[in-house]
């Protein structure tokens, strides 16, 4: 049976619908990074989600090819991830879609190195003849946060993040959102074959002590 990261480690992926307070330790993600509304069918953010899923699986299956990585085991492609910020906003303002900045992310087993990284670009490259150079090897030291699953619209998510906020400022922390640590959603969903009312997305928020 494949590795499944969402039930190996739920406390990274299934917390439960009310905040709680989590260390989360330095990981390995393909990344790609752009701006604009999410929502557009056009725009930039689902243009990339392709790239990223194609390195993704090209790690995945590369097991079947005469490519061997070093540790290998069958895995369960994580779920996409998204870091978020708008440039002079204080956190996200949901009226602004516009004008969001995103890294879109999905997580890298432990045994996959920059090199195997390096192998899959040039061999998704020279499978679908496209270039794939906006793909990063990102690594992401998140540290202490606070997070919630949220169940519903993206568009309601600001209930949430109040409540974490509430959450974070009774067990004594402050919001530490910063150029290196971002407001970070996990879709569990996927929004195409799901009803929005039953959408899972993980929020998680930088923080420290107050």
């Amino acid at each position: 049976m494949s590795f499944d990261y969402k039930k190996e480690y739920k406390e990274f992926y299934l917390p439960k619908n009310k905040p709680s307070i989590i260390e989360v330790p330095k990981m390995n993600y393909i990344a790609v990074r752009g701006q604009g509304n999410p929502n557009d069918e056009n725009g930039e953010y689902q243009n990339t989600l392709s790239l990223l899923y194609t390195i993704a699986y090209t790690l995945k299956m590369s097991y079947k090819g005469s490519y061997k990585i070093k540790g290998f085991f069958e895995y369960v492609v994580p779920p996409l991830e998204g870091l978020w910020w708008q440039e002079g906003i204080d956190g996200i303002d949901y009226n602004q879609k516009d004008k969001l900045k995103f890294i879109s992310i999905i997580r890298l087993p432990d045994f996959i190195t920059k090199s195997d990284y390096n192998w899959a670009l040039e061999e998704a490259a020279r499978k679908k003849k496209q270039d794939f150079s906006r793909v990063e090897f990102f690594t992401y030291d998140e540290g202490e946060c606070v997070q919630c699953m949220h169940i519903g619209s993206y568009d309601a998510e600001p209930e949430t993040v109040e409540l974490m906020h509430e959450y974070m400022k009774e067990e004594g922390y402050t919001l530490d959102i910063t150029d290196k640590r971002m407001h970070h959603e996990i879709y569990l969903s996927d929004p195409r074959k799901c009803d929005v009312s039953k959408l899972k997305t993980v929020i998680r928020h930088p923080v420290k002590k107050s």
